[in-house]
């Protein structure tokens, strides 16, 4: 089930979806009689990957899910702590988000930009809370290294010490980790670290096994805007926006049907 949710998944994103359906309707057009169906579909297609190439659209897609949660805040989450008897925060939890292990390139390179700035939030939260331990969450799925592994390589790098780190190497997606991070954490609060855009799901996961971590959402794709002139034309980031909301949207309808939020 895993390894086919992985393999259809990526049909369903915007710029395979465009495409298919464009191909689909060039198949219309060319292979039947059907010309105004073709016509129909390759039109939808590529007018779908156009709207998304423009950060209006893509930004309003992928906003409700970024912006569910604020920025994690320390003197809130201590007053809280304080006030329920569980102060100092003992765990801060980083999910992971794909890495390739390749010896021949810095250790930088073989973290995903998306694991790379969840990891220094979670650094950046673990060092404000000094008494908490920093748990990395992530399995082997492709690769003969964990996500967890390769983080816990990067964060002793940035100095933090092995002493300090708790590796969940079992899971393989957000399911998994809501569940051994269950069995790491218990029932102590923890700070989960997150992209923003993933951050709704992650945390309604973790409320059904009975947890209430502290958000720190991060590595926000929609900013104030400045100006800039790739906002007025169509952009790949843009898209980049849009699959990131589109594999999350159809993750949360996936995880309601088979009731694990």
């Amino acid at each position: 089930m895993f390894i086919l949710k992985k393999i259809l998944s990526p049909l369903l994103l915007p710029v395979t979806l465009g495409l298919l359906i464009s191909f689909i309707g060039l198949f219309f057009l060319l292979a039947t009689k059907q010309t105004r169906a073709g016509k129909i579909l390759i039109s939808a297609g590529l007018l779908l990957m156009l709207l998304l190439s423009y950060g209006f659209v893509s930004d309003r897609v992928i906003k409700p899910l970024e912006y569910r949660y604020k920025p994690y805040d320390i003197q809130l989450t201590n007053e809280l702590l304080k006030s329920q008897n569980q102060f100092p925060l003992k765990f801060v939890v980083v999910l992971g988000a794909g890495h390739v292990s390749d010896p021949s390139l810095p250790i930088t390179s073989q973290i995903s930009d998306e694991s790379l700035v969840r990891l220094i939030e979670g650094i950046i939260v673990h060092r404000k809370n000094k008494a908490s331990k920093l748990v990395l969450s992530g399995g082997i799925v492709f690769d003969s290294i964990s996500e967890a592994e390769m983080m816990a390589r990067v964060a002793e790098e940035l100095g933090v010490g092995r002493h300090d780190i708790i590796l969940e190497g079992d899971s393989k997606d957000t399911k998994d980790e809501a569940y051994f991070i269950k069995r790491i954490v218990k029932d102590d609060p923890f700070v989960l670290v997150t992209s923003a855009y993933h951050m709704p799901r992650a945390v309604a996961m973790l409320r059904k096994l009975g947890l209430d971590p502290f958000p720190a959402p991060t590595r926000h794709y929609v900013k104030r805007r400045t100006g800039d002139p790739h906002d007025y034309f169509p952009w790949a980031k843009n898209l980049n926006k849009a699959e990131a909301a589109f594999h999350e949207y159809f993750g949360m309808m996936w995880a309601k049907l088979r009731g694990q939020i």
